[in-house]
């Protein structure tokens, strides 16, 4: 079976930027333990920063390279006395103040720095630098002139390709070793940390993927790259078209795919920079131990202000990420740190994202299969979507199922930014829900707690499952993910949401969300649970379904068993062609491209609450009312009681019945007279077996079961 709502999800947050133009190679988690080949060693935990002012000392580790342009110094001080005067955004919720003594400190400290430059491209000077080296770039525009000049996909590099993590996928990816010998094919700066093994990447892929199979020893691990400015505005790394400043459209004139690359860069820190315009990815951080980046600003790319994929031991903090296609952070399949850790290692949380604002994208923050990633203290708002999180994978994103997120602390407000209308300044590459504060597409485990939502028109949060029939099924075309059940259901469990403040800002002030809590209760599932929400005062929380299970105030997980519910089902499948055209119409059936109006204090309209409420099992039809098979016609009531106590000759009957029932002749206003829809007697079999052997299941009438997976599969 080919699940509607499940190809919704895996085209809306499966496929990354490189699916979409060009598929990225397999990837593995690195060592966590930290490479002693090196002094002080690399990886193994995040990297500290060094200070500005420490560049110029000469026992530090490590060698210093100064980038600069003729103006340099002339727009430090522009910056400086400006900042003197009015200050300066770390990020637009975090204005900050320049005393006269920092000022004086940071215009010594550049003017040492000028008398050590030696290069007005930042690539010419990471090429010249090694392990703990650094790389300080002087206030200016950076276009990278000789970067940019390089051949994107150059046929003389088409012998470094490699086969995909999917079948059909052969010779287009690009290894390791495409992106170490040809660095300025798709990057404007390229940042290769360790150097090539003697060891081929294996073929097909390890299932298992903790340990890069073919790492090489470290040659630019431990790298700091920061600018000397006041702030990130003060040094600019253009990918696209730099009159358009900070502005959009989304990669417009853009000459790379990615502006700041660090490959296998186990330690990398970059610090006090702004990135805009490249075609996918602004600062792109793959398979590296170890990663900061802090204080920096990414503007208007394609896809991604910053992707960090397959990483371990990393900070994203203080940061201002707005213009994004996709979203502003992406920190993609997480190392398994979580609920699916090795055996015999400790739960930890493997990445921060803090401290940051993400706005004005089509989803503030993403990640396929996030696993044990904490997410707290940002502001995201103005976002058609604030949050999303799923664990649907395209090529190359190991760690299925996401598991152990914690979201928390956060400030989740006016999501409400709608992407699809036609002056959007942001060109959306896929089909979100306008007004929704965060999302779970599939994923277990997952806490959300103490965080404000208010203002989001359309929901604060919504949970849904993604079928396991997608990601490894015959409907995966190949895409085999380890842990998937193609013949079960492993997402959603054991979410929780609890002690968050909905609809109202942290002042107290009222502000409603369109509906506080929105739950596709997909059958089988088991410990979604919701508790402790506070509203604002006199107000109610409002969801849909009308009430979710609170769990004994999370105490017993087990106590939430979810039984379908095809209101919300609906609308997932209302969306779907819009995922497979890629067609927005806020006219069409799905209502996800539309500005749901604006809620007001005291609206318990349906747009706000859901008549439809969650509830137990169907009771189980008496024995003494189970009519004989062979005297039916009518197949309204008949259960999975009924399929449970026949044999294989009547179970053949009641296929046959079944079918005939749900696709007969339908009277359709806009197509006149149809036919309903069917499954296969394969698939019905299949359906009625693996969900009528559920002792809770007794109840379900057989014509809903067949019906409902009907509507689902194409």
């Amino acid at each position: 079976m080919r699940f509607a709502p499940v190809l919704v999800v895996a085209v809306a947050m499966g496929l990354t930027g490189s699916a979409v133009a060009h598929v990225e190679r397999p990837s593995y988690w690195p060592d966590p333990a930290a490479d002693t080949s090196i002094s002080p060693p690399a990886g193994g935990k995040v990297p500290k920063v060094r200070s500005l002012r420490s560049a110029l000392r000469e026992r530090a580790p490590g060698e210093t390279r100064v980038v600069c342009k003729r103006g340099s110094m002339r727009k430090l001080k522009k910056s400086v006395k400006r900042a003197r005067k009015h200050g300066y955004d770390i990020r637009p919720s975090d204005h900050r103040s320049l005393s006269r003594k920092k000022a004086r400190r940071l215009v010594r400290t550049n003017r040492r720095l000028k008398r050590m430059c030696e290069f007005r491209q930042i690539q010419a000077a990471v090429n010249a630098s090694g392990n703990n080296d650094r790389v300080v770039v002087m206030p200016g525009l950076y276009l990278e002139r000789h970067s940019r000049k390089q051949p994107t996909n150059d046929p003389a590099c088409d012998q470094y390709r490699t086969n995909g993590d999917r079948p059909g996928q052969d010779g287009v990816a690009l290894s390791y070793e495409y992106q170490f010998k040809c660095p300025n094919d798709q990057n404007l700066v390229a940042v290769m940390g360790r150097g090539l093994s003697d060891e081929p990447p294996p073929m097909p892929p390890n299932e298992n993927r903790h340990g890069i199979p073919d790492a090489g020893p470290c040659i630019r691990c431990n790298l700091q790259l920061e600018g000397s400015g006041v702030n990130a505005d003060d040094v600019t790394i253009d990918a696209g078209d730099a009159s358009k400043g900070d502005g959009g459209p989304n990669g417009v004139g853009t000459k790379k795919d990615v502006a700041v690359r660090a490959d296998r860069a186990d330690g990398f820190v970059l610090k006090n920079i702004k990135v805009r315009h490249a075609k996918e990815h602004g600062i792109y951080v793959l398979e590296s131990d170890g990663y900061r980046l802090t204080h920096f600003k990414t503007y208007y790319n394609g896809l991604y202000g910053t992707l960090t994929f397959v990483e371990d031991h990393g900070i994203q903090e203080h940061c201002d990420a707005s213009g994004h296609g996709d979203s502003g952070i992406y920190p993609g399949a997480a190392v398994e740190s979580g609920e699916q850790r090795p055996e015999g290692t400790d739960f930890r949380y493997n990445q921060q994202v803090r401290f940051c604002d993400l706005h004005h994208n089509m989803a503030g923050y993403s990640g396929t299969n996030g696993n044990a990633v904490w997410v707290h203290d940002n502001r995201i708002y103005d976002n058609a979507l604030g949050l999303q999180t799923d664990v649907v994978t395209g090529a190359g994103h190991p760690g299925y199922p996401g598991d152990s997120m914690l979201v928390e602390h956060n400030l989740f407000y006016s999501n409400n930014f709608n992407i699809y209308e036609e002056d959007s300044t942001v060109k959306p590459a896929f089909p979100f829900p306008v007004g929704t504060g965060m999302w779970i597409a599939g994923g277990n485990y997952h806490q959300v707690r103490e965080n404000y939502f208010w203002d989001n028109w359309r929901r604060g949060t919504m949970l849904f499952s993604v079928p396991d029939q997608l990601i490894c099924g015959p409907a995966a075309d190949g895409n085999e993910q380890a842990g998937c059940d193609p013949d079960g259901q492993t997402t959603s469990f054991y979410n929780s949401h609890y002690d968050n403040h909905m609809g109202v800002r942290p002042d107290g002030t009222a502000d409603p969300n369109g509906t506080d809590f929105w739950w596709d209760p997909y059958l089988g599932t088991v410990g979604n649970c919701w508790w402790n929400n506070i509203p604002a005062d006199g107000a109610e929380i409002t969801t849909s379904p009308s009430s979710l299970p609170d769990c004994d105030n999370g105490t017993n997980p087990e106590e939430s068993r979810a039984y379908g519910n095809p209101v919300q089902t609906q609308e997932l499948v209302s969306c779907l062609a819009a995922f497979e055209t890629r067609t927005f119409d806020p006219n069409g059936p799905c209502p996800w491209f539309k500005t749901p109006p604006e809620p007001q204090p005291g609206d318990s309209s349906s747009a706000r609450a859901s008549a439809s409420a969650f509830s137990g099992p169907p009771a189980a039809a008496p024995q003494s009312e189970i009519v004989p098979l062979d005297r039916r016609s009518d197949m309204s009531g008949v259960s999975c009681a009924q399929w449970n106590s026949s044999n294989a000759e009547d179970r053949a009957w009641l296929l046959e019945k079944v079918t005939e029932f749900v696709g007969g002749v339908v009277v359709d206003e806009e197509k006149a007279v149809g036919y309903g829809d069917v499954l296969t007697t394969e698939q019905a079999n299949k359906l009625f077996n693996t969900t009528c052997s559920s002792e809770v299941a007794q109840g379900f009438l057989l014509y809903k079961l067949f019906s409902y997976a009907a509507v689902l599969t194409d």
